[in-house]
Order: structure tokens, then C-alpha cells, then sequence
């Protein structure tokens, strides 16, 4: 069975994070975007569901993580090549995302990571899977 994915967190700016994620090359699904929540494709069975803090708590009991002290998740999604790696990190960078931890190089397996505009953590990861296949 293949299952789908529905990563949902907060986004404070709909709009501003729409032209982040459009300008990192990420598209969405319409039918589940409004002023509210804006749905990020991330393939065919996964999507972030990107929501301002009060449609968000809509959804959850308790409070809203302040991710300018803490992490509530770290989002990873791969690349095709330690070149692209570097090229969605190296433009989150530019238009307003900010830089998170060092580059993690490990040969096989190469990753970057930044913050978006709201402070949610994303890795991007390239791995040699010729090189861990068993």
C-alpha cells in the first residue's frame, strides 16, 4: 500500500511563503490553498500544509512552538545531486531564509539545511545510493 503524507505547520505570512517556496522551485495544489493555508507539493503523495498560527490551531490542542527557541520538526527532502544541494540552500539563503547548521558531509551522503521564513528547519539531502545499496 502506498500511503500519503500531510506534513502541516504554520506559516505567519501565506503570501510571502508562497513566492519563497515558487522561487525555490516548489509548486502547490490549489484546490487546498486559500488566505489561510497553502498546500506545498513535495511529490505525488506528500504535501506541507502550510497554515497561518490561527488556522493551524484549528487543528491541535495546547500552544504553537516559538521555532525562533526550539525545533518542533525537521523537514527533509531530497535533491538529485550535491550541485542542486547547494542551489536550493544557497537561494533559500538569498531570498530570506536563514542559515541553520554547518553542511554535513559524509561522502556517500551530503546535505544543507536553513530556515524558512518562519523558522521551520528544512534539510535538503543528496545521497549515492549506489553507494548504500546492499
Amino acid at each position: 500500500m502506498s500511503r500519503m503524507m500531510f506534513l502541516n505547520t504554520t506559516a505567519s505570512d501565506i503570501p510571502a511563503t508562497r513566492t519563497f517556496f515558487a522561487e525555490l522551485g516548489f509548486e502547490f495544489n490549489e484546490t487546498f490553498s486559500d488566505e489561510n493555508t497553502l498546500c506545498l507539493i513535495i511529490n505525488n503523495q506528500t504535501f506541507a500544509m502550510l497554515m497561518t498560527p490561527a488556522r493551524f490551531q484549528d487543528f491541535i490542542t495546547g500552544g504553537i512552538t516559538d521555532t525562533s527557541k526550539e525545533r518542533e520538526v525537521l523537514i527533509a527532502v531530497s535533491a538529485e545531486s550535491r550541485e542542486e544541494v547547494d542551489a536550493i540552500a544557497d537561494k533559500a539563503l538569498e531570498i530570506g531564509g536563514s542559515a541553520w547548521q554547518d553542511a554535513q558531509d559524509h561522502g556517500f551522503m551530503y546535505g544543507r539545511s536553513f530556515r524558512d521564513l518562519d523558522g521551520h528547519v528544512w534539510e535538503v539531502t543528496w545521497m549515492d545510493q549506489s553507494a548504500i545499496a546492499g
